[in-house]
């Protein structure tokens, strides 16, 4: 088993910035990518960001979020700057191993005043 536990969420006015931090712990050895996803009310969960060997990030907010991992601690990251109402979601921290299995943390509520 895995266990994920995110931090970092919070109240924000627009431009401002946050730090998500996710911590890995359980059987944690061999994870292949960890990344973060975001579900705003009333739509559907969606890809923020991700690394593996490559780092990938949505359309939306490439240019403003950064996501960092540190592989010693079992640690992943998601610095967002200049936040906008839009940006307003619950933020999942998710990992996967190489045999495809996921697993997700309960999330971290981010809310963006306009």
């Amino acid at each position: 088993q895995v266990q994920l536990v995110e931090s970092g969420g919070g109240l924000v006015p627009a431009g401002g910035s946050l730090r998500l931090s996710c911590a890995a712990s359980g059987s944690i050895w061999s994870i292949n990518t960890m990344g973060w996803y975001r579900q705003a009310p009333g739509k559907q969960r969606e890809l923020v960001a991700s690394t593996s060997g490559s780092t990938v990030y949505a359309d939306s907010v490439k240019g403003r979020f950064t996501i960092s991992r540190d592989n010693v601690n079992k640690r992943v990251y998601l610095q967002m700057a200049s936040l906008k109402p839009e940006d307003t979601a619950v933020y999942y921290c998710n990992v996967m191993f190489g045999n495809g299995i996921e697993y997700w943390g309960k999330g971290t509520l981010v809310t963006v005043s306009s």
